[in-house]
């Protein structure tokens, strides 16, 4: 029951933090599309008690590809790949299930995952920061009117 309550917690914390940063277009996921979609095609046949585990497999995946996509610049396919998350998230809480298989490994990926976005987060908040300071310092930025 405790690391039902985990695993439920967990899966809040991405979920919040995936809306918090998708902002960009949705686009195409490119590279490893076809081991994801292997995965959330074997996650969607999977019997009741392994989907939990499955989807949190998908969640650390997709925050690590959210986090490689960010570094490289690709915001758009960056936000594709955090509304997926988002979309398995949600789907783990609905998986667990007092029988569910390697509830403790699940546990460790959306920790993974939840680490992940949360240095996901800072990163773009530095960004942001800097752009603003730019913003600021530059003649573009606000002016006061006399």
């Amino acid at each position: 029951m405790r690391r039902r309550i985990q695993i439920a917690t967990t899966a809040g914390i991405i979920i919040a933090m995936a809306l918090a940063s998708v902002g960009a277009r949705a686009s195409d996921l490119n590279g490893g599309a076809t081991d994801l979609a292997a995965l959330q095609a074997k996650a969607e046949q999977a019997r009741p008690r392994d989907r939990c585990f499955l989807y949190a497999e998908l969640v650390r995946q997709l925050a690590d590809r959210a986090g490689q996509q960010i570094n490289s610049g690709d915001s758009d396919q960056a936000s594709e790949s955090l509304r997926l998350l988002s979309q398995y998230a949600a789907q783990i809480d609905s998986a667990i299930n007092d029988d569910s298989r390697k509830l403790k490994h699940a546990e460790l990926l959306t920790r993974h995952a939840s680490f992940r976005l949360s240095n996901i987060l800072r990163v773009a908040s530095l960004k942001i920061g800097r752009f603003w300071m730019r913003l600021s310092s530059s003649r573009i930025g606000p002016r006061r009117i006399s």
